[in-house]
């Protein structure tokens, strides 16, 4: 089982939207509704920042300021309000019980993704957590499906894929996994299915019916 970890197995949404809202207010740029921090992030800090300033001001030089800014802050509120999603606890001791190896892909830069699965979700053995690197491209690159894979020795047809963008289910298909689209998520239904998505799902518990 492969897990995206924003907007999937926790609710990260608020506390990203605040910390680059800080970040632009910093620079003296206009901010923008949690809402629309939907469909900013799930493509890594770069992208989120490019899309979040804007569109006459998002030359390299900004850019990387703002992710340098976006990063300090991100790091020191990450926790305030981020949470796992309702019935994910659940589901994670479901899977485990039945023996199923699990691990945690994500755009989050590494360091992130590696402290945010260690502190808030510590119960739960995951054979591998990756995240974005200078040696592991964002999603819908392939580098940190096949770390995985090896990892676990599990070959990528064996593999459901839960995850909540259009980018979530282009990785799983191009990577011969089973998408699975958490509607929950940041993203919609519709995006989902376009993107790829074999299954919906409205709750995490019927995710179990697919083992």
């Amino acid at each position: 089982m492969l897990f995206d970890l924003d907007g999937t197995l926790l609710d990260t949404l608020e506390d990203l939207a605040d910390s680059m809202n800080a970040a632009l207010r910093q620079l003296g740029f206009p901010t923008h509704p949690v809402a629309a921090y939907r469909y900013f992030v799930g493509d890594g800090v770069v992208n989120l920042v490019t899309r979040a300033l804007p569109e006459g001001d998002r030359g390299d030089a900004t850019v990387a300021k703002a992710v340098a800014l976006m990063r300090r802050i991100y790091g020191e509120h990450w926790a305030d309000k981020t949470r796992p999603y309702p019935g994910i606890p659940e589901l994670l001791d479901a899977v485990a019980g039945r023996g199923v190896k699990m691990a945690v892909l994500s755009n989050k830069p590494d360091d992130s993704t590696q402290l945010c699965v260690a502190k808030l979700l510590p119960r739960w053995r995951f054979h591998a957590v990756v995240g974005a690197s200078a040696a592991t491209p964002p999603k819908p690159d392939l580098a940190g499906v096949r770390t995985i894979v090896a990892r676990l020795a599990v070959p990528t047809e064996q593999f459901i894929y839960l995850g909540d963008t259009n980018t979530d289910m282009a990785t799983a298909t191009a990577a011969g996994m089973f998408p699975v689209g958490a509607l929950w998520g940041f993203r919609s239904a519709d995006e989902l299915r376009a993107s790829g998505a074999r299954a919906l799902i409205e709750k995490p518990a019927d995710l179990l019916g697919l083992l």
